[in-house]
């Protein structure tokens, strides 16, 4: 059977695929559209699956607010290159994990994957994404965050940093204000209490072997010591830091002044704590003409 343009043109936009690849599922099936789709099909998660060890440290982080202003979802969904992140396939698939993680508040991501959406898991569907778009694509992450008392705030900058937060009392602006100030000076936890003792630690017998080299007495060392950590845990607590939008004050006065209290905050940011590969160029051409 002749495999027309029209047929290719078709086939192409069921399956968002190459003209070439398009053409030859249908030489293969004789022109069958169906019989074509479902085997580009079946080969595409093939091939998404041989996909799923390569690096995804791009991506977007994609948030979703409940109507009612009582929950909120936040996810950082990744790929290979800032292309396909730009992409609108590919930013309406993290909408969508999103919109799953708020309305079915998935306990992790295996429970995330096996939800379903229009008949197919969320998974199938990930996989029919990485086999159209040709990367690794991957939910790295969710937060669902629900509150009793406290409002919600949200800010994201661009889609690579977003941040929700949960803030009792205070004027309405003031959790998305805190929202902004965490995407911008990226605390640790909320104060003292929830920094983690396991970094104290570690932070401490840094400081102490620092100061033991300064030849000081015992007791000028401690007060060393203790002066630094403050500082330190200044710098990484929210309450510690200077305001952003008023570094003369710190949050927790700002906080104060405006009654009000915070009692939860997440932000993510795409790609922190992935290594990503370093390509050098010109040694990858020199590797193929070597071969």
């Amino acid at each position: 059977m002749a495999i027309t343009a029209a047929m290719v043109k078709e086939l192409r936009e069921r399956t968002g695929a190459g003209m070439m690849e398009c053409k030859k599922a249908l030489v293969e099936a004789d022109g069958d559209m169906d019989t074509a789709a479902e085997q580009m099909r079946i080969s595409g998660l093939a091939k998404a699956d041989k996909k799923s060890g390569r690096t995804a440290a791009e991506g977007v982080i994609a948030i979703e607010a409940a109507s009612d202003g009582k929950a909120v979802a936040m996810a950082e969904v990744n790929c290979e290159t800032d292309f396909v992140a730009k992409g609108d396939d590919f930013i309406s698939f993290a909408q969508s994990v999103c919109k799953a993680v708020l309305a079915a508040s998935p306990a992790d991501n295996d429970a995330l994957d096996a939800i379903d959406m229009d008949g197919h898991t969320l998974d199938h569907i990930r996989h029919e994404l990485v086999a159209k778009l040709g990367e690794n694509i991957q939910v790295r992450r969710f937060v669902r965050h629900e509150v009793s008392t406290g409002s919600i705030g949200v800010y994201q900058h661009g889609e690579r940093i977003g941040v929700v937060t949960e803030v009792t009392g205070g004027a309405e602006a003031i959790p998305r204000d805190i929202a902004m100030h965490v995407a911008a000076s990226s605390p640790v936890c909320i104060d003292e209490s929830e920094v983690p003792a396991e970094l104290l630690e570690k932070e401490k017998s840094i400081l102490v072997a620092e100061a033991a080299d300064s030849g000081k007495p015992a007791e000028i060392i401690e007060k060393m010591v203790q002066g630094r950590l403050r500082k330190y845990l200044a710098e990484i607590t929210l309450v510690g830091q200077p305001y952003v939008k008023d570094p003369d004050q710190t949050v927790e006065k700002l906080l104060k002044s405006a009654d009000a209290k915070v009692n939860f905050f997440s932000r993510y940011e795409v790609g922190e704590g992935i290594e990503k590969k370093v390509e050098n160029f010109a040694e990858e051409v020199m590797a193929q003409v070597n071969k």
